[in-house]
């Protein structure tokens, strides 16, 4: 994916895009063997960038996962009732990573996993408001829950930000809804689903940011994130 060079430079972590935008201005940066310009754009599955004779590439050296949580696994590293971890299932990857922010237990999708501090706390930061996306199946009055998961809600005394809601498909009684939340409150979507009369039968993360789970991943199932994904998180 193509993107000025301040914005890559910026989102692998070597600086910010003001400063990145002074070494470009300062000849520190080439494209391709040529001094960059202000201006100029780059795709690093493509170009080759260097900034002070290094080349420039996404992560550092770091590992980010993608990891198909299934139902049944808690999101933490170890669990004191000897439940099943998401660290049980991504401990081959040959090094430690702690999953970003938490699915529970019943839930199920896309997890982020890395050993990148920075990233984590940038993702997880309320001033980011970082987009999710779930996919929910449920029972109940559905045309009478729409407004008011749709409307500013309340959990633990906080007001949250209005949701962004649409309605799927409907079966046998059983509503499916994409439902998108920008904070990050512990089980809020299934909290914002009893409020709103809802049964929630299952639940699923798509979508962190613009990065879309891999459907072609099994349940339990991880791998590495692509250098163009892990740009589409840090670029947030």
């Amino acid at each position: 994916m193509e993107e000025r060079l301040q914005k890559l430079i910026s989102a692998c972590g070597l600086a910010s895009r003001r400063a990145a935008e002074g070494w470009i201005a300062a000849g520190r940066v080439t494209l391709n063997g040529e001094t960059a310009h202000l201006g100029d754009r780059a795709d690093l599955n493509r170009d080759v960038v260097l900034v002070d004779g290094r080349p420039l590439s996404p992560g550092g050296g770091r590992t980010y996962l993608m990891l198909n949580k299934p139902r049944g696994y808690v999101t933490t590293l170890s669990d004191e009732k000897g439940r099943k971890t998401v660290a049980n299932l991504t401990e081959g990857c040959g090094v430690r990573v702690w999953p970003v922010g938490r699915l529970d237990m019943d839930s199920e999708g896309l997890l982020l996993l890395t050993d990148d501090g920075a990233l984590t706390h940038q993702l997880l930061h309320p001033s980011h408001q970082v987009e999710k996306e779930y996919l929910v199946w449920a029972t109940g009055n559905v045309n009478r829950a729409l407004p008011m998961l749709s409307a500013p809600m309340v959990l633990d005394g906080e007001e949250l930000a209005p949701a962004q809601v649409r309605r799927g498909r409907d079966s046998g009684g059983v509503h499916q809804l994409s439902i998108t939340i920008h904070q990050g409150k512990n089980r809020q979507v299934r909290r914002m689903c009893a409020q709103a009369g809802l049964e929630v039968l299952r639940l699923k993360r798509i979508r962190e940011g613009g990065l879309l789970l891999d459907r072609s991943l099994k349940a339990g199932q991880w791998r590495p994130l692509t250098d163009e994904e892990l740009l589409l998180l840090t670029s947030v």
